[in-house]
């Protein structure tokens, strides 16, 4: 005879009901126990109580399926949390010219989780400054060692020598984590850091040094990420004496990065790709890849932009991602390095206050970057910019009544002016694009429409006031999605938004989204206001 399961209650009663599941659902940390009643046909759920195969004269019910409890830190590829030794598996992304400060460093650090100061746009000097303070704070980054942390290695076309400043510097400070992003393709600069101080342990194993994170959204990117470094590259290295021969040969057999993030639709440098789609083909590559080289560790792939709700990082966790990656909305967060002022405009913003324009950095190869269009011109005006460099052959071919337009309201001086500052810059900085500029009048234009690009995110940063108008504030839809989701909450000041009480709200609210589905799943008439995670002040 088939003898069935049962569940016997403890001091709750089981819920059946819609408003009494809205209440039990957000207790992820309990096993919850599937029920049907025969006599309605309903299905609920249990808490406590106790799971057995005959009845023991107490009020039961048949047991159809037991679901073991659900915690934040377990949301995501369990080999993250291992490998990096954090306790949860969230980043907070490196939002360049040192938005992502070391105080964010820091924080997210001390609270179990990873993030990447943005070194980007920073001149090595500083960089440096800030890596001592994040050691000095959290120590070394080692996993078994301190606190996990990185910083980040942009890729910069117009200056190899500075991206390779920065490389040797992450070398020389034992940087252990970096997330390389903006690259097209592989270059000697990153698969240096890469490779350098890889070494075999008695067992055969390989034992990396430095991770790199990928950042990508393209498959062809990715591809160059997840295989060993090119041959020729690597003897290359060798022969400057920037690697050894064995680093070299070990680095044959793994992938450039075992970390690679899917940037979707997000703030700054993106494809504008929605993650649904993007995410399964990087996956599937990533297995493809795999299997091809024979990897024999597991490659993590993470899931970023758009993540501003915990329902977003919930199926970013349902899609596979082995961790998630946050970005715009830590720009708002109080220990970023943006001014109040621009953090105001940030908690502003709704989801369609957004607009794409030049990229300082990749100017002339037309690449854009998504930015705050709500209370800022910037995005107009750097659009602007770039259609009378293509339209022009130089700053004096440019109409008189353009040309006023310019110097008046953008340079706020005229172009001769604008150049002899740009100039001096260059000059301190790489000698070598004055002799360009002075050869070639298109590119004298576009260092000096550059200039006003860089300049307008240091003026966001300052908070200066007189150049509110041309603030350039990178930013994502997920910062009007978080901002939705937080209005009425104490989330809802900016003064009250921390780097970690974002982080902590949107894994558990995560958590509690990813319970409700599995029990919607077994047939539970879940209400839907229990996917409505409402932030609160979490330890």
């Amino acid at each position: 005879m088939h003898t069935s399961a049962l569940w016997t209650p403890g001091r709750e009663a089981p819920a059946f009901d819609p408003a009494s599941l809205l209440l039990a659902v957000p207790r992820v940390r309990e096993t919850a126990h599937v029920l049907h009643d025969p006599r309605s046909g309903a299905r609920g759920m249990g808490l406590g109580g106790q799971a057995a195969v005959e009845a023991n004269g107490a009020p039961s019910w048949p047991l159809l399926a037991s679901l073991p409890p659900i915690y934040p830190e377990w949301l995501g590829d369990r080999s993250f949390c291992e490998v990096h030794g954090t306790r949860f598996p969230y980043v907070a992304g490196a939002m360049a010219n040192g938005i992502c400060t070391a105080r964010i460093v820091i924080e997210m650090g001390r609270a179990g989780m990873l993030a990447f100061f943005g070194a980007a746009g920073l001149d090595p000097q500083r960089v440096e400054a800030n890596l001592v303070e994040i050691k000095a704070a959290l120590g070394s980054g080692e996993a078994g060692s301190g606190a996990a942390w990185g910083s980040n290695l942009i890729h910069s076309p117009n200056e190899p020598a500075l991206e390779a400043r920065v490389a040797d510097l992450y070398i020389q400070q034992g940087v252990r984590r970096v997330s390389a992003a903006a690259y097209m393709g592989l270059t000697p600069m990153i698969v240096r850091y890469a490779a350098t101080g890889l070494s075999q342990r008695p067992d055969g194993s390989i034992h990396r040094r430095h991770q790199v994170f990928a950042k990508i959204s393209r498959p062809e990117v990715a591809a160059r990420f997840l295989a060993p470094p090119p041959g020729d590259m690597l003897d290359a290295l060798v022969a400057r004496g920037e690697l050894t021969a064995e680093e070299a040969r070990l680095a044959r057999y793994l992938p450039v990065a075992e970390d690679i993030t899917v940037e979707s639709d997000s703030g700054g440098h993106t494809d504008n790709r929605p993650l649904s789609a993007l995410f399964p083909v990087i996956l599937s590559l990533r297995d493809r890849l795999s299997a091809q080289h024979g990897y024999s560790r597991p490659i993590r792939v993470g899931a970023a932009g758009g993540l501003g709700t915990p329902s977003a990082v919930a199926a970013a966790f349902g899609l596979g991602a082995a961790f998630v990656l946050t970005g715009s909305v830590n720009q708002g967060a109080v220990e970023s390095g943006l001014s109040d002022e621009g953090k105001r405009l940030l908690a502003q913003a709704e989801l369609a206050d957004v607009v794409m324009a030049p990229a300082a950095d990749m100017f002339e190869m037309g690449v854009e970057v998504q930015v705050l269009r709500r209370g800022t011109m910037f995005g107009v005006r750097a659009k602007k910019l770039y259609e009378l460099y293509r339209a022009h052959a130089s700053l004096e071919a440019i109409p008189a009544e353009e040309r006023a337009r310019v110097e008046r309201d953008l340079l706020r001086e005229p172009f001769e002016d604008a150049w002899a500052s740009t100039r001096a810059y260059w000059a301190a900085r790489d000698p070598a694009e004055v002799t360009h500029a002075e050869a070639d009048p298109k590119h004298r234009m576009a260092l000096v429409f550059r200039s006003y690009l860089g300049q307008s995110s240091r003026w966001a940063i300052a908070g200066q006031a007189d150049r509110r108008a041309d603030y350039q504030i990178w930013c994502g839809p997920a910062m009007g999605a978080f901002n939705a989701w937080v209005k009425g909450s104490f989330l809802e000041p900016p003064e009250a938004r921390t780097v970690v009480q974002i982080a902590r709200n949107l894994l558990e609210g995560a958590a509690v989204c990813t319970r409700a589905q599995q029990l919607r799943s077994a047939g539970l008439p879940i209400p839907a206001q229990a996917f409505d995670f409402r932030p609160r002040p979490l330890n």
